[in-house]
């Protein structure tokens, strides 16, 4: 038995939750990866795992194993990195989750300088519209929008998207414009899930201060693009950053309402396990994401403000 790739194979089923799902991840046979924690176990003489028909899960035991096999695995993953990068070439692959609308609209377009400037590393992105755990997805790092869930993750904040509250003319023509908070009383809203199972608010700057306001709704999606879809489609309010719905507000399909009362800018985040060490690949994702984020809020100031 390979003592390293054992633990490397027992790290990402914990991580993953699934002796099938590790094999495709790192590319073995599912025999394999059954022999593997068989013979670990036995060596070791404890049980790491508890195997139900429905997942599988670190015993007492081997999450205590688990942290120390991911400390040794970083190590080793960072020495190996840190040679590369002193020469000049980070390589391996990063997995990135970043939100779907927004990874498309800023980042991926301009991911041809990242591997002009990186061709030794490969990126594989999960575009999701909800806040993943990094660990069980298997992901390295994530850019995440709104604020963050899991505190115990290490966080650079990036910038912040200028957001906006709005509806569609036809909504406004059936329910009325709303002048006043007060008047939200009477209107619904697209409901979008946030990561607590809860909807997310509508929040407004009153005087210096944040008012929270929870509207119904007879709509709930979780796309970002569903979202603004279901908004011009007349469901209702929605509050959104700017650069999601310049198209709209420009075309007339969408009108802002209460502009008197600014919504919150948007705190966007890179968010990595807070290890000893940071490893290359990561870094180096995570220096360039702000680069560029950091020179479009030049740009645009409009939309975006450096954190």
């Amino acid at each position: 038995m390979d003592r390293f790739q054992a633990m490397q194979v027992f790290s990402r089923i914990v991580e993953l939750g699934g002796f099938g799902k590790a094999a495709d991840d790192l590319g073995l046979p599912r025999a394999s990866v059954t022999l593997a924690i068989q013979q670990l176990e036995a060596h070791l003489g404890v049980q790491l795992l508890q195997r139900t028909t429905r997942q599988v899960r670190a015993t007492l035991d081997g999450e205590a194993y688990y942290q120390r096999c991911r400390q040794l695995l970083d190590d080793v993953d960072e020495l190996e990195g840190s040679l590369s990068v002193q020469r000049g070439r980070p390589r391996g692959t990063l997995r990135v989750d970043m939100p779907a609308t927004f990874g498309c609209t800023w980042l991926l377009p301009r991911l041809p300088e990242f591997y002009r400037r990186y061709p030794e590393l490969q990126l594989d992105i999960a575009f999701n519209d909800r806040q993943v755990h990094l660990q069980r997805e298997g992901a390295d790092c994530a850019i995440r929008a709104g604020n963050l869930v899991d505190l115990a993750l290490a966080a650079r904040p990036i910038v912040r998207m200028r957001q906006v509250t709005c509806a569609s003319p036809g909504y406004l023509a059936e329910a009325g414009l709303p002048r006043r908070l007060e008047d939200l009383a009477s209107h619904r809203a697209v409901n979008f899930p946030s990561s607590s199972g809860r909807f997310f608010g509508f929040e407004f700057e009153v005087g210096g201060q944040v008012r929270d306001l929870q509207l119904p709704g007879v709509l709930a999606v979780n796309s970002a693009d569903a979202y603004v879809t279901a908004c011009e489609a007349g469901f209702g309010l929605v509050q959104v950053p700017c650069y999601h719905v310049q198209r709209q507000l420009a075309a007339g399909t969408l009108v802002e309402v209460l502009p008197q009362h600014p919504v919150p800018a948007w705190p966007v985040f890179a968010v990595y396990p807070p290890h000893r060490q940071l490893s290359s690949r990561v870094r180096v994702f995570i220096d360039w994401v702000i680069e560029v984020l950091h020179g479009l809020a030049e740009a645009q100031p409009h939309l975006m403000i450096k954190a």
